[in-house]
């Protein structure tokens, strides 16, 4: 979601969270991009998932049996505004992932890339975020 990240950027977040069904290492490149882009800690979260965590009478009723035992091998990363991994990723096992993070580096990446500062184009482009809450049910 590039304009939702866009506009993230404009609010100045320093910390994005970023859940995630995707177990493929090739995620990895989207978190690491996205800490890049924002300059910004990025905070990747999936879950381990096995067929031996599932009650055994969900497991003929979900269809499962013929899965592999592993469903879903996570891959939960902490990653710096330079994108470096300052934690995982973490696939094939469960786990908790911890790191210090120095907020002060969201400020010093942005003295090289800043999306919505001096590498803004509002001249060209210009993004209107309607902020107002919604209901996706209305009652006429």
């Amino acid at each position: 979601m590039p304009l939702a990240r866009m506009a993230l950027y404009q609010k100045g977040v320093e910390i994005c969270l970023a859940p995630t069904a995707d177990a493929r290492e090739r995620w990895q490149s989207t978190l690491r991009h996205i800490a890049l882009e924002g300059r910004c800690f990025v905070l990747g979260c999936n879950q381990f998932l096995t067929k031996s965590m599932y009650p055994s009478d969900l497991i003929e009723a979900q269809g499962l049996s013929s899965q592999p035992e592993i469903l879903c091998r996570g891959g939960s990363a902490i990653v710096s505004p330079s994108g470096e991994y300052l934690a995982g990723p973490l696939f094939d096992k469960e786990g908790i992932l911890l790191a210090d993070l120095d907020l002060a580096e969201v400020m010093r990446g942005k003295f090289d890339l800043d999306v919505v500062g001096h590498y803004a184009r509002p001249d060209v482009f210009r993004l209107i975020v309607n902020e107002r809450p919604m209901h996706s049910v209305t009652q006429e």
